[in-house]
C-alpha cells in the first residue's frame, strides 16, 4: 500500500469466525469507488478468527492490515492499536459482528465528508433507526444513553452503537483508558471538536454470539461514567493560534 487512503475502516475482532470474510467482503463491496484501506485488529481470539483474517489479507492485500493482539485486552485498546496503523483522514469503526451496515459508511460520506466537511466536524456518531436486540437490552440502553447524556451533555443518543466516522486528527487528540470507546462522543467534545449524529442501519448479527452481559457491563458503566464526569468536568485542550487549528475559530 503506497498510495494514502482517504478512509481508514477499523474492524476489531474477538472470536468472530464466521463473521470476517461478509463483513470485510462487503466493505469492499459497498465502499468501491472510495479511496479506503480495512485495519482489522484481532484481539487475542480464541476460535478461527485469526486464521480468516489471515485468508481475508491474502484476499485483499492490497488494501487489508492484519494486526493481533498477543493477549486480550478489550475494545477499547483494539481500536487503539489499529489507530497507530491508519493512514486516513477519517476513520470508519465498524463492529466485527456485521450488524453496523457500510452502505451508511458510503451515504454519509458521499454527502457530507467528500463535498468538504465542516472543518469543526471530529465525529458522526450512528444513531441505530431500529434495534435488533431483544426489548430487556432496548430498555437497558435506553436508560443507559439517557443517564449519560444528562450527566455528560455529549450530543448523542446511542453512544452504544458501535458505527462512527471519526477525523483522525480528532481521534488521535483523545486519552486512552479501558472502554473508552463508550463515550468517544463526549471524549470529542471535549476536545473541542463537534459532534453529529446521524441515523443508521443495525443489523442482526451474522454468526456467534454477543461478547457483553448485562451485569459486567451495568457495573463496569457505572464505575467509567463517573470517570468520565470528574474528566470532563476538568476541562478540555488548549489550541495555539499558530497552529491553524480549527477549533482555535
Amino acid at each position: 500500500m503506497t498510495q494514502t487512503p482517504a478512509l481508514s475502516v477499523l474492524i476489531p475482532f474477538f472470536n468472530e469466525a464466521g463473521n470476517v470474510h461478509p463483513v470485510i467482503d462487503e466493505v469492499h463491496t459497498v465502499l468501491a469507488g472510495i479511496d479506503f484501506e480495512v485495519i482489522c485488529v484481532n484481539d487475542a481470539s480464541g476460535d478461527a478468527t485469526g486464521a480468516e483474517l489471515a485468508e481475508a489479507k491474502a484476499r485483499h492485500p492490497g488494501t487489508v492490515t492484519v494486526l493481533t493482539h498477543v493477549a486480550r485486552r478489550g475494545k477499547s485498546a483494539a481500536l487503539f492499536t489499529g489507530l497507530k496503523s491508519v493512514r486516513g483522514d477519517w476513520v470508519q469503526l465498524l463492529d466485527g459482528d456485521g450488524q453496523n451496515d457500510p452502505a451508511d459508511t458510503a451515504r454519509l460520506w458521499n454527502a457530507m465528508i467528500a463535498p468538504g466537511a465542516p472543518p469543526r466536524l471530529g465525529i458522526i456518531a450512528g444513531k441505530r433507526n431500529s434495534r435488533n436486540d431483544s426489548g430487556f437490552k432496548w430498555v437497558q440502553s435506553r436508560v443507559a444513553n439517557g443517564v449519560r447524556r444528562f450527566v455528560l451533555k455529549d450530543d448523542a443518543t446511542d453512544t452504544g452503537c458501535g458505527w462512527k466516522l471519526i477525523r483522525t486528527a480528532a481521534f488521535r487528540d483523545l486519552p486512552y483508558f479501558a472502554s473508552m470507546h463508550r463515550f468517544l462522543p463526549a471524549l470529542i467534545k471535549r476536545a473541542g471538536w463537534d459532534v453529529r449524529e446521524e441515523k443508521v442501519n443495525d443489523r442482526v448479527r451474522l454468526a456467534g454470539q454477543s461478547k457483553y452481559g448485562f451485569l459486567g457491563r451495568l457495573g463496569a458503566g457505572i464505575f467509567d461514567l463517573i470517570g468520565m464526569f470528574w474528566l470532563v468536568r476538568r476541562g478540555g485542550y488548549g489550541v495555539a493560534a499558530e497552529w491553524n487549528d480549527p477549533r482555535g475559530g
